[in-house]
């Protein structure tokens, strides 16, 4: 059966590599405790549609080729991807083209324990990936794959105190961790605390409490000032020299890059007026804005400020598809999470920002033109294809390009923290 089953993944793995097909991926963020990113959980569909229409093994083939395609080191930045496996992606043993040392496979809820499951899921132990179960539910006859698995999935909305206590029991006596998913809030991520999960799935680190009468600290007053000045298009150069001299990080960065050999430089660059224009405009104001996040992101998850950055990167890259201006879309992305990074309301941080009064809606919610580019980062954020679709009817581009932007914008923002953001 073993053998039969890795020549079927051979097999495959031929017919992957031919294979044309659209590519749409989401990633959503699994935290610690702690709230440091431990890994993603990769969501793949073959179109817009929020299911497969199709054979569940074809969908598993694609999902495969998604991330033989797209490299899914590259999509889980080097971290443990967790992926949906179906009964045949498992005892087929398709999955074992994915590197075991970065893919979880998740089981699926609708996968049943049978002989041959049972038989597969101990040989992919043996091969050295890692089981997890979602969406669990605390049957009799889940107890082989339990003790199995080293990760138990329980959906928090779905779940009562009750139904949680008898997962939690039936897990103990196993080398299994408890992750919770769909942590929309503070309070659902304390109450998975207390309860003994251990990893953490949702949105609650970007909707953080956030006091109405917070006022903006006064260490971080003049990185939110720069971001003011970069968010006027043209920015003032006296006023965003002055800033920048005052900082000694943002400094440093700016003369390192625009001496550096990259920039072909034929004498050294001195004064942070002429680095400006030397760099550029576009390329200074994304060095600044990624180490303004992360000085800013510095109490929050790292996974608040790549998020922060990969909806600068998206909206950019956005803009002149849909018409709009890429300077404001690139800060527009940027700032729609700074709420969340300096816990502080929305409406009173856009008084201090230089934008229109459209862009200014946008970050406050409105459903105007300028909010087109951020509407579409959050919907592959979520996995929402089908409001991505109603959001895309208005360009040209084709469904599968919007998803290249996307994995761009992943990949900008993983390499821009990884250098030192």
């Amino acid at each position: 059966m073993e053998e039969r089953g890795l020549t079927t993944a051979s097999e495959s793995g031929l017919e992957l590599a031919t294979a044309q097909v659209m590519r749409f991926v989401a990633r959503q963020p699994i935290l610690d405790a702690r709230r440091n990113i431990f890994g993603y959980e990769l969501l793949f569909r073959s179109g817009w549609e929020n299911c497969f229409r199709g054979e569940s093994e074809e969908a598993t083939r694609q999902m495969l080729d998604n991330c033989l395609t797209m490299g899914i080191d590259a999509l889980s930045d080097h971290r443990v991807a967790f992926i949906n496996c179906t009964r045949e992606a498992l005892v087929h043993r398709l999955v074992t083209l994915l590197p075991p040392a970065t893919a979880v496979l998740e089981i699926l809820e609708t996968v049943e324990p049978d002989a041959e499951v049972l038989e597969a899921c101990s040989a992919l132990r043996g091969m050295g990936y890692l089981l997890a179960l979602d969406d669990f539910t605390p049957r009799p006859e889940m107890r082989p794959l339990v003790e199995m698995a080293s990760f138990v999935k329980v959906d928090l909305r779905v779940s009562d105190a009750v139904t949680r206590q008898q997962i939690h029991d039936m897990v103990r006596s196993t080398g299994a961790v408890l992750l919770a998913e769909k942590v929309e809030t503070e309070e659902e991520f304390r109450t998975a605390l207390e309860e003994g999960y251990k990893y953490f799935q949702g949105f609650f680190f970007r909707r953080p409490t956030i006091s109405a009468d917070r006022r903006i600290p006064r260490n971080q007053v003049n990185y939110v000032l720069l971001l003011a000045e970069l968010a006027r298009t043209p920015m003032d150069m006296g006023k965003v020299s002055r800033i920048v001299q005052a900082e000694a990080s943002i400094c440093y960065k700016l003369l390192r890059l625009a001496n550096s050999a990259l920039m072909g430089v034929r004498s050294e660059v001195t004064s942070v007026q002429s680095a400006i224009i030397f760099v550029g405009e576009d390329r200074f104001r994304r060095l600044v804005t990624v180490a303004v996040s992360s000085v800013l992101g510095r109490d929050q998850p790292q996974a608040l400020v790549s998020m922060a950055l990969e909806r600068a990167r998206f909206c950019e890259l956005a803009a002149p598809l849909l018409g709009e201006n890429a300077s404001e879309q690139y800060m527009l992305g940027l700032l729609s999470l700074l709420d969340a990074i300096l816990q502080i309301p929305m409406a009173m941080l856009v008084q201090s920002l230089p934008l229109r009064d459209e862009a200014k809606a946008a970050l406050l919610g409105a459903a105007n033109p300028a909010a087109r580019p951020l509407r579409l980062i959050r919907c592959f954020e979520a996995g929402d294809w089908m409001s991505c679709a109603q959001a895309m009817q208005i360009s040209g581009l084709p469904e599968d390009g919007w998803a290249q932007l996307y994995f761009e914008a992943l990949k900008w923002a993983a390499d821009a923290v990884a250098q030192g953001a």
